[in-house]
């Protein structure tokens, strides 16, 4: 058996020989991007790459030395068109497709729309987010709040995006893709929910309970344990208000304890979601495409092509420029039948050099990409 010491030389003596022509190589696709720039031709080749990879592959001596080169050589090439992408970014003149920068918001006697009614979670966030002298006004649901400031009626909107315990709020996601809104700002609020009943009434005559859907599955433990029969409101105020306005001893409300003075009700039992620690996080979007300075998280979606791949190479731009992946969802595309849309969170700035790059690279290499905000972390 050869002594190990000697095999890791020879390995060191073969890694030296790749880097010296992998920096060949790259010289070379430093002269096709100088070409590309002088033709406009694409970076991105799909059809010529497969058929390169195709004929690599073919070169193994093994069904594993074959997947082995196809997977080594389609890292090389994704480097190369990252490398493609930096030489042609630095050709092209600075330009602002995703946003104005300014120096800071002025949200003073500014209109803010939330959905629901007078004690919405959703109005506290506001509150928390703008103060509490903030000129707010209710609408029935969030696609509302969206025409909102669509037709210019409110500056800016409070959308509840993600829970803690149950996840995304998937309707918003698609509305901010929809209505192209701008995420300016975000607030995290802790929620927690509380089992309302009109006066004189007690736990015991509680029969059915009434709240949004999110609010209801955070309980639903509470729920099941005292056999109520869970009602679905647009919100958990309007379950408040709705119970006030029935009077009905057998009706019960799950909303924050604020409703009951607002609504003079009855608190017949407090914090009762089955996780204690929920928190649901709300953005603030606007119909204007501005940034702070000091913006450092990113929001976007992007479409890829349903083939192999393509997410990890889609993603890879991010990792590539050192950027911090926050959180991705997926939610159905409106393309057809099984082709999803991603939705992304990462740290940056607009304005930053990395940041550019990846969203560079990543507008080439998807079917679609929407910066949908850049806005302060909380």
């Amino acid at each position: 058996m050869q002594d190990l010491s000697i095999t890791r030389a020879e390995l060191d003596k073969i890694d030296k020989e790749i880097i010296n022509l992998y920096k060949k190589r790259l010289k070379c696709v430093e002269e096709v991007a100088e070409y590309k720039i002088q033709t406009g031709k694409p970076v991105l080749d799909p059809e010529r790459e497969q058929q390169k990879l195709d004929v690599l592959a073919s070169m193994g001596d093994s069904e594993f030395d074959d997947e082995a080169i196809r997977q080594m050589f389609t890292q090389i090439m994704a480097i190369s068109r990252k490398r493609q992408y930096q030489i042609i970014k630095s050709n092209e003149l600075e330009s602002n497709d995703y946003g104005e920068q300014i120096e800071k918001f002025n949200f003073k006697d500014c209109n803010v729309v939330f959905q629901g009614v007078e004690g919405a979670y959703s109005q506290a966030a506001m509150k928390k987010f703008f103060g509490n002298d903030v000129n707010g006004h209710a609408v029935p649901t969030w696609k509302d709040a969206c025409e909102e400031l669509k037709n210019g009626r409110a500056n800016y909107a409070v959308l509840p995006l993600e829970n803690s315990s149950q996840g995304i709020v998937a309707e918003n996601h698609d509305l901010l893709a929809e209505y192209g809104l701008f995420i300016v700002g975000e607030q995290v609020i802790s929620i927690d929910h509380a089992l309302l009943g009109i006066k004189g009434a007690k736990l015991d005559d509680i029969v059915t309970v009434y709240s949004h859907p999110q609010a209801l599955m955070q309980c639903n433990g509470y729920i099941s344990e005292h056999g109520l029969e869970p009602k679905a409101l647009k919100n958990t105020a309007m379950g408040a208000k709705f119970i006030k306005e029935n009077g009905d001893k057998a009706c019960a409300a799950i909303a924050g304890e604020i409703n009951a003075e607002l609504y003079d009700l009855e608190i017949l039992d407090s914090k009762i979601q089955d996780i204690k620690d929920n928190m649901t996080r709300f953005v603030i979007v606007s119909a204007r495409k501005e940034y702070e300075k000091a913006a450092n998280k990113v929001t976007c979606f992007f479409e890829i092509p349903h083939s192999k791949g393509s997410l990890y190479s889609s993603l890879s731009h991010l990792i590539f420029n050192n950027i911090n992946l926050c959180r991705i969802e997926s939610r159905p595309s409106a393309n057809g039948e099984w082709e999803y849309r991603f939705f992304v969170d990462f740290m940056g700035n607009l304005s930053d050099l990395n940041v550019k790059m990846a969203l560079y690279g990543l507008k080439r290499e998807t079917t679609k990409l929407e910066i949908l905000g850049n806005y302060v972390s909380v």
